[in-house]
């Protein structure tokens, strides 16, 4: 008698699966970030003359709202098939002791933002084989990009500043990359994304298009490894450590070059030398999908969230980053723009090349 009920039920309860997953995930995060800032210094830091916002602070609900609408579009591009409904972890110990290890580390990240010290790395051997604005502790973060615990920090770090919404932001990247497949045989698509980071946006790819062929570029040996091991179980996989914008790719060789919360840790000038090497390893007709934080006026009601962000944290190149025309940029790199939206915090636009 309840067989007939299976299917209708379907639907509904995916929803509501999918609906306490990220509630679940939005709460661990957000609760982080509450623990955090109960623990940190002042905002102002002594000396600094004390934050005085241009646009309206936005209320609670309004951000609410934000978080609803990014998730119910990622549902509804799970639920049409677009792409796959992300991995739940199945093991309590990790989250928790990944959390340990965040808290531990905080206090260290507070000091060092409470003292000024942003240039740690910019010591011994390492100066010699980065580029400047590299050797940075961005974020006031340990270590800059240089190091395994920074790696296995990053992560978590970057979920609880969004509010365990990262994940989905970049998953509206996925979107672009569907629309490209669908008249061609995965196999015969090459994928590069710079500046990889942990692998948490190519294991997405290759979760949907295993047999794609995909190159993993970061600067970071320690964040590539950390790639290596996030894309282990699968083939197809090529792992390069270079800068962006001196990328040993050869010319004219990537359907889709993809860049994930890249462009806003670069120097104006390093922005135009990135986006002249995209347009040179992109084949013609080929797709660059950027997503990165939101700038001026994409979100009016969350401008005030932009100016505090350079505040609280090194972000030496965010206030260039929300001004930078990134149509006139690419347009110099003969790229074209093509679709543009925007998803909390993050904004997604995609680039051709002719």
């Amino acid at each position: 008698m309840l067989r007939p009920l299976t299917r209708p039920l379907t639907r509904p309860l995916a929803r509501l699966r999918y609906a306490a997953e990220q509630g679940a995930r939005v709460a661990w995060y957000a609760g982080h970030y509450a623990a955090v800032n109960r623990l940190r210094g002042p905002v102002t830091r002594p000396g600094d003359a004390p934050f005085q916002p241009t646009a309206p602070i936005p209320k609670l609900p309004d951000i609410l709202q934000s978080i609803r609408a990014l998730f119910e579009r990622d549902y509804q591009n799970i639920e049409a098939g677009i792409y796959k409904a992300p991995e739940v972890g199945t093991d309590p110990r990790k989250p928790i002791d990944k959390a340990i290890r965040f808290f531990l580390d905080a206090k260290k990240v507070d000091e060092r933002r409470m003292d000024k010290r942003h240039s740690e790395v910019n010591i011994g051997a390492k100066a010699k084989h980065f580029p400047r604005y590299y050797l940075q502790n961005f974020h006031f973060q340990t270590d800059g990009w240089l190091s395994e615990d920074s790696a296995n920090l990053y992560d978590t770090q970057v979920e609880t500043l969004f509010a365990g919404t990262a994940d989905a932001m970049r998953r509206q990247a996925l979107v672009p990359i569907s629309e490209y497949m669908d008249d061609k045989d995965q196999r015969d698509v090459s994928l590069l994304d710079m500046a990889c980071g942990t692998g948490r946006f190519l294991r997405e790819v290759k979760r949907n298009w295993p047999r794609t062929g995909v190159t993993a570029l970061d600067l970071s040996p320690d964040y590539l490894a950390k790639t290596k091991r996030a894309l282990s179980k699968w083939g197809r996989t090529r792992f390069v450590n270079a800068p962006a914008e001196r990328m040993p790719v050869e010319k004219a060789s990537q359907d889709i070059v993809t860049a994930t919360y890249l462009f806003h840790e670069l120097p104006p000038k390093v922005r135009q030398q990135v986006a002249d090497e995209i347009a040179r390893v992109l084949k013609p007709g080929g797709l660059f999908i950027l997503v990165d934080a939101l700038q001026t006026d994409d979100h009016p009601s969350f401008n005030s969230l932009l100016e505090f962000f350079p505040v609280a944290f090194h972000e030496p190149y965010f206030s260039t980053y929300l001004e930078e025309d990134f149509e006139a940029l690419f347009s110099r790199a003969g790229l074209s723009a093509v679709q543009r939206q925007t998803g909390y915090l993050t904004k997604m636009a995609v680039y051709r090349k002719s």
